[in-house]
This record gives structure tokens, C-alpha cells and sequence, in this order.
């Protein structure tokens, strides 16, 4: 996987548990992550509550220990990486905020579209 397309999935996992994290949790806490990929250094900064801080940490973990190369979706993987628990809660979040992006979309259309 190129550094561009690595760099791509941290912004899209990033969007997805901070609109999840901000609809459905309190004490929101600014963090700091920096990444290395391809020897180049990738930084983050997330605001998220300290147990989607956990979940967004192993899910990066997942991501830049991944074998396969092209890297297919997750849920579509022959060899998952991610414990059956850890799966069921990533599934669920990427679930909300896929809706939730997926209405935001919608309202910006109609809204330009009136």
C-alpha cells in the first residue's frame, strides 16, 4: 500500500470515530497520534473519548500491520487481523457514522437543490 493511500484510511477511520465518538459520547479529550509508515512519519489528531482513543489505537495497529497488499476493505478480508470483540464494536461504529455521512449528504443536496 503507498504512504498516500495509508495516509487516505487514517483520515477516513479518523472521520468516522469522531463523528461516531461525538454524537454518542461525553468527556472528549484531545490526542496526538504519530504514525510510521513507509519510514515516513504521519501525525493525527483525534478528539475522541478514552475508550474510542482505544478502539481508533488498535484499529490503526491493525492497519499498519496488514500483509496484504492491495489492501482489501476489512469486512471483505480472507484473513481478518481484528479479535471477533474488537470487529463487533468497529463494525458498529463504521455502521452509525456511515449512515449518519450518508444523511448529512442527502440534507447538503436538498438544501442546495430548494
Amino acid at each position: 500500500m503507498t504512504t498516500d493511500k495509508f495516509e487516505g484510511e487514517v483520515k477516513i477511520l479518523k472521520k468516522f470515530f469522531e463523528l461516531h465518538c461525538h454524537d454518542n459520547h461525553n468527556n472528549l479529550k484531545y490526542h496526538c497520534k504519530q504514525l510510521t509508515y513507509n519510514n515516513e512519519k504521519i501525525t493525527t489528531e483525534l478528539e475522541l473519548c478514552d475508550d474510542c482513543i482505544e478502539l481508533i489505537h488498535y484499529s490503526f495497529d491493525r492497519l499498519l500491520e496488514c500483509p496484504l497488499d492491495p489492501k482489501p476493505r476489512c469486512r471483505t478480508c480472507p484473513n481478518p487481523c481484528y479479535e471477533k470483540s474488537e470487529w463487533k464494536k468497529v463494525a458498529k461504529l463504521m455502521k452509525y457514522s456511515g449512515i449518519q455521512l450518508g444523511i448529512l449528504k442527502i440534507k447538503k443536496f436538498f438544501r442546495i437543490k430548494i
